[in-house]
């Protein structure tokens, strides 16, 4: 188990690593975190009727997964919005060709009665025709290799008690550094904040909103059952089980109510690694502070400390890892190198805005860890390709982890902006996904930032919108369930740059998808007409075309059926799936790029990590 002194030590890159390097012993692998407070998450196996334990009666019931080999079924069957009382019910969706049974019309969401006022102007109307019942494109071939996601699986036919589930970004790349197929047991309980005091709690890949009413403290109890069960079936099929820790140990006042940290290394009688971050300063304090502050019992499955993202000469340590084994019993198994341009998305936070130069795993000294000198190359230039990318940092932004591999593109700059001023210079916006769409339109509103875009988008600067950024985009949002807004009805206007409106149910749709870009995309996006793609969706509102504009002829053009719209202008363009540009059809696309191998990635990881431990320590780790 990968234990840490603080949030953002380096626990999940190790995990990464050890598994990875577990994997090429020839050992069976799954990585778990008990639990992550993430909004960067991913769809992953289906869950299957519950066979892991559910909540206790007072509870909701709650599918487990078992084994994950398939993908499962594509779409979910969520409640979609339903037209308003004057319209006839229709299901937005249509048929849903090969992905699966049509959606349901139970519980359905209206538009404000025909005739009432609406805040983005105009009275509420019927929704319009359904969308588009053009068939969409099958999931890949089952074995189909993707460049940054999982190989492509059987897809099994939907049932009941099936649906598609998160776990968060870090669980699902360590699975794939496993080579294992990711599933919901690998992060039974995945916390995705949405105010400062307020997270939804996902529990073995679905949402329940009676434990996301629930203080902090009352949830432990509830939500133990299935993280001990989806441990121990972890356990029963797999060599080795890598198990990372969530913050500190040693958070006293969290003790009592841990299920992340002592209590599953005391469930699965795990040998630990404590990590610190000796690039912050303070390591050694850090270490031995976090030791001390242990029962005696948890002190003993301490196997050894590592430090990581160390600069500078490993000699000049000296004394104090010998004095740190004096005092504690421990010794210091490894001093992990500070590593840059790892391949990697970070889980915590954005990345920097520097310019790119291809993915190059470097050490702090400047050496290369890997045998392969460069992972990405452009193939072929065009003079309208995107060289400078700024991605509104709202501040419940999603997902962030998608926009990694714009990072190995050599010579794009990619920067976040959280300002007007840092708009400047771009030629493309990106509005990301977002945990809360509506409060994060008004943060952006705030910034003076929706008036930047809307002159960007003017001049015919590109703009895309995902999922979050995507439902901005409209004219209108809706929200008569307080699904945004902790309960309260709520409504407003988008930046007015697409002709859409979106309403928000509280049936979340999760799940993977593949698609193809229409023939018609026209403009700035053009190079991605007829681009095959795949990737996921995690959304909870339903879009369409704007009943009103529709009337009057303003009509965004559906690119791809119910997931992506442009503008007439084609300069802009939004769209519900997440992973754009992990795919490798639609980097070639706009780059002219190939993306990184991630079993390149995985295997630098590894590499550097067997280079920094004392020899025979990480066998010794799994005896």
């Amino acid at each position: 188990m990968v234990l840490g002194t603080s949030s953002g030590a380096g626990k999940s890159w190790i995990t990464t690593a050890l598994c990875r390097h577990y994997a090429n012993q020839g050992l069976k692998v799954a990585p778990f975190k008990a639990q992550n407070m993430s909004n960067n998450a991913r769809v992953v196996a289906p869950a299957l009727p519950a066979e892991h334990g559910s909540l206790p009666a007072e509870g909701a019931a709650s599918p487990s997964v078992g084994p994950a080999a398939e993908l499962g079924p594509p779409r979910s069957t969520a409640s979609p919005v339903a037209l308003p009382p004057e319209g006839a019910a229709s299901p937005w969706g249509g048929p849903a060709a090969e992905f699966g049974p049509p959606r349901s019309t139970a519980s359905p969401v209206a538009l404000p009665p025909g005739g009432a006022a609406s805040p983005w102007g105009g009275p509420a109307a019927e929704l319009g025709p359904p969308r588009s019942t053009a068939s969409p494109v099958a999931l890949p071939p089952e074995g189909a290799a993707s460049p940054w996601g999982a190989p492509a699986a059987k897809r099994v036919a939907s049932g009941d008690g099936m649906a598609w589930g998160e776990i968060g970004s870090a669980q699902y790349f360590q699975a794939l550094a496993a080579r294992a197929v990711p599933d919901v047991r690998m992060n039974p309980l995945l916390l995705k904040p949405e105010a400062d005091t307020r997270s939804q709690v996902v529990l073995m890949g679905q949402a329940h909103a009676e434990l996301s009413a629930l203080p902090w403290r009352g949830r432990s109890e509830r939500v133990w059952p299935q993280i001990a069960a989806a441990l121990d079936a972890l356990r029963a099929e797999n060599d080795v089980v890598m198990i990372e820790g969530a913050g500190s140990p040693a958070e006293i006042n969290l003790m009592a109510s841990d299920v992340v940290n002592l209590r599953v290394a005391r469930h699965a009688d795990a040998r630990c690694l404590l990590v610190a971050d000796i690039d912050r300063g303070g390591a050694f304090a850090h270490l031995y502070g976090t030791w001390a502050l242990l029962p005696e019992a948890d002190r003993a499955r301490i196997a050894g400390f590592v430090l990581n993202k160390f600069r500078g000469d490993a000699s000049l340590l000296a004394p104090a890892p010998q004095q740190l084994q004096q005092l504690t019993g421990v010794p210091t198994l490894a001093v992990v190198p500070m590593r840059f341009g790892h391949g990697l998305p970070e889980e915590d936070g954005v990345f920097d805005d520097a310019a790119s130069v291809g993915f190059q795993d470097k050490t702090a000294s400047g050496a290369g860890v890997s045998s392969a000198s460069s992972y990405v190359k452009h193939s072929e230039s065009h003079g309208d390709t995107p060289r400078h990318i700024a991605i509104v940092a709202y501040p419940r932004l999603s997902n962030l982890d998608e926009f990694q591999p714009l990072k190995n593109v050599p010579g794009l700059r990619v920067s976040w902006a959280r300002t007007p001023a840092q708009l400047a210079g771009a030629d493309t916006i990106i509005l990301p996904g977002s945990k809360a769409t509506l409060a994060d339109l008004a943060w952006l509103r705030a910034q003076g930032l929706d008036a930047a875009v809307a002159d960007h988008a003017a001049r015919g600067g590109r703009v895309l919108g995902i999922c979050g950024g995507l439902q901005m985009l409209g004219e209108a949002l809706i929200d008569m369930d307080g699904v945004e807004s902790a309960g309260k009805p709520a409504s407003g206007p988008g930046l007015g740059l697409l002709p859409l409106v979106t309403a928000f149910a509280p049936q979340k749709t999760v799940r993977r998808s593949s698609a193809r870009f229409g023939h018609d995309v026209q403009g700035a996006w053009a190079r991605l007409a007829g681009v095959v793609f795949t990737g996921y969706e995690i959304h909870s509102g339903q879009t369409a075309p704007h009943p009103a504009m529709a009337a009057q002829g303003d009509v965004a053009r559906e690119v791809v059926p119910q997931l992506a719209w442009q503008n007439p202008a084609g300069n802009v363009l939004g769209c519900y799936v997440h992973g754009l540009f992990e795919d490798a059809g639609v980097l070639h696309a706009l780059f002219g790029a190939a993306a990184p191998s991630l079993d390149d990635v995985f295997d630098g990881l590894a590499g550097a990590l067997e280079a920094a431990f004392a020899p025979g320590a990480l066998a010794g780790l799994i005896r």
